[in-house]
């Protein structure tokens, strides 16, 4: 009797699941199957997008397309958003800024940085997944390894390069027990064209390219929505930027301060 109490409690311990916290990887990068919350019948969210979404186009670097998009190619950013993640001292967790508005088909360079004193992350996703992966986050702790995610040590930065292939309403958040709950989380807001009333282009020449130091000089008409004339200035721009920029070409441009710099943000 008590060789078979013996060899009982073996097998059940080689049987029994185990359970620890550790590195998530492939929970966000898995094809979503789920629609955007009041967005069923866009296109894109479909059957008739199934075949899109499993076939030969739909993969990006060996990634299934998600309902969100799929990961982005550095050569096609169309523009880089700046990210930052803090806190408060009323608790508050913040991401600044509070909302996106994307246009269908852009690549997006999301450029994120932890300002806060904690550990954060960004994770991009339909409204039901970050829900499906905060509960799970919430029985065990696990840091994302996706590519629609990136997680930050206090002063740490990061990126996140994504294509958004689908209209709808989606959201950022950080999935961290607790932080979400803290005001961690906004949404995204993807449409066939973004409201142009928030959008002024400028129109310039380029004159002066530096790709080393990351600098462009433009001779410019009148920069409105910075309140500024026209006149011949340096610029920054990130290197995507600059590989579709060449001295003497006549552009179209969004200017705004990025980090206290003058930088170009989008161009057509």
């Amino acid at each position: 009797m008590k060789n078979l109490l013996l060899t009982t409690a073996i097998a059940f311990a080689f049987t029994a699941p185990a359970y620890a916290s550790g590195s998530h990887d492939g929970g966000h990068d898995k094809v979503k199957v789920e629609e955007a919350d009041g967005h069923g019948d866009h296109g894109g969210h479909g059957d008739e997008n199934a075949e899109d979404a499993h076939g030969g186009e739909g993969h990006a670097d060996g990634h299934a397309v998600m309902m969100i998009g799929k990961p982005g190619k550095e050569a096609d950013v169309t523009r880089t958003i700046e990210v930052t993640m803090s806190e408060n001292d009323d608790g508050e967790m913040l991401f600044e800024p509070t909302s996106l508005d994307i246009a269908k088909g852009e690549t997006i360079r999301f450029s994120i940085t932890n300002k806060g004193e904690l550990e954060h992350e960004f994770v991009i996703d339909t409204l039901a997944g970050n829900a499906e992966h905060k509960e799970m986050m919430a029985k065990m702790d696990m840091e994302h390894d996706d590519p629609n995610s990136v997680r930050l040590d206090e002063g740490g930065s990061g990126e996140v390069i994504w294509s958004f292939v689908n209209e709808g309403t989606f959201e950022f958040a950080c999935l961290i027990p607790g932080h979400y709950e803290s005001g961690m989380h906004g949404p995204i807001t993807v449409s066939e064209k973004m409201a142009q009333a928030d959008v002024e282009y400028s129109t310039g020449k380029i004159k002066k390219i530096n790709a080393k130091s990351g600098k462009v000089t433009i001779v410019h008409g009148p920069l409105l929505s910075l309140d500024m004339p026209a006149m011949t200035m340096v610029f920054r721009a990130d290197e995507a930027m600059i590989a579709k920029m060449s001295e003497g070409q006549n552009i179209e441009f969004v200017a705004d301060r990025v980090k206290g710099k003058l930088t170009v943000t989008e161009m057509k």
